[in-house]
């Protein structure tokens, strides 16, 4: 007897906002391959945008530098739109990508573009939030690019402001995590300890894997500040597990560093990167 088999397909109908709401989910939890099926074959601008998120993100924890042909590709739909808000989102990616080039292939002459593109980014913002989040990646670029660290928590404070007002999770956990940096370094045990612990939280509540577990290498940070060796390891060694499964490269490493003993947070020549494992998509941004 020869079997036949017939294939069913049933076509659903689901919103482009709930598309893209989990693109984003899957975005933290660090599912690009999932994330990026979910976007291909779609023209619409809000995918244009979140199809340069996803290649963020996926290129950040990585390591690698995400090609501008990414980016130019979605102009042409962002032009097409006239939407202010999806025009000012496509400029402030770009800062995002060349703010995480500068881990891979860092180039003194570029920061100056940098630095202004940022501040018209921050300066350009469509509303509050927005502006918060531009504010937290001029605070970023000072700490990690120009050099001018003294100057990066005054953006991170006006950032945390902001988070605070809008109750935004994920701006709380960086804005939280780069200021802990500043007080770790400043010699305040007490007050690193309640700004990280609190930026566990809020990465945990916005649902982002990477975040929490990029937290958690903080704490490990702590526990051998204070002596606990063992503690620090085995906490090191679980996130190393984790990292190592979902393939994020980028914080493996700096964990793998961490448990030989380097304290990573103060790299001689590559100061701050312990401190930016996360990637954020943009999702306050066309919401």
């Amino acid at each position: 007897m020869r079997m036949t088999t017939v294939a069913l397909m049933t076509t659903i109908t689901v919103s482009r906002d709930s598309v893209l709401a989990a693109v984003r989910a899957l975005l933290r939890a660090a599912r690009f391959t999932e994330a990026c099926d979910l976007l291909a074959g779609n023209h619409d601008p809000a995918f244009a945008l979140a199809r340069v998120e996803a290649a963020l993100a996926r290129d950040w924890h990585h390591g690698a530098i995400t090609p501008v042909a990414v980016l130019r590709a979605a102009e042409p739909a962002v032009a097409r739109s006239g939407d202010v808000r999806a025009i000012w989102t496509l400029d402030y990616l770009t800062v995002r990508r060349d703010y995480a080039a500068q881990f891979v292939e860092p180039d003194p002459g570029t920061h100056g573009r940098l630095v202004r593109r940022a501040t018209a980014v921050r300066d350009n913002a469509p509303d509050e939030l927005c502006w918060g989040w531009a504010e937290f990646y001029l605070g970023l670029i000072a700490d990690n690019v120009t050099g001018e660290r003294d100057t990066a928590p005054t953006h991170y404070h006006r950032a945390v402001t902001v988070a605070e007002q809008h109750d935004d999770d994920l701006l709380l956990f960086e804005t939280q995590r780069h200021l802990g940096d500043h007080a770790h370094d400043d010699g305040n045990a007490e007050l690193a300890r309640q700004l990280w612990e609190s930026s566990t939280r809020h990465a945990a509540r916005a649902g982002t894997t990477t975040g929490t577990l990029a937290q958690h290498l903080l704490l490990a940070v702590l526990a051998r500040d204070r002596g606990d060796e063992a503690g620090a390891a085995l906490l090191a060694g679980e996130i190393a597990r984790w990292t190592g499964a979902i393939g994020a490269t980028r914080m493996h490493a700096r964990t793998s560093a961490f448990l030989a003993g380097e304290d990573i947070t103060q790299p001689p020549d590559d100061r701050g990167t312990a401190f930016s494992d996360e990637f954020h998509p943009a999702e306050h941004a066309d919401q």
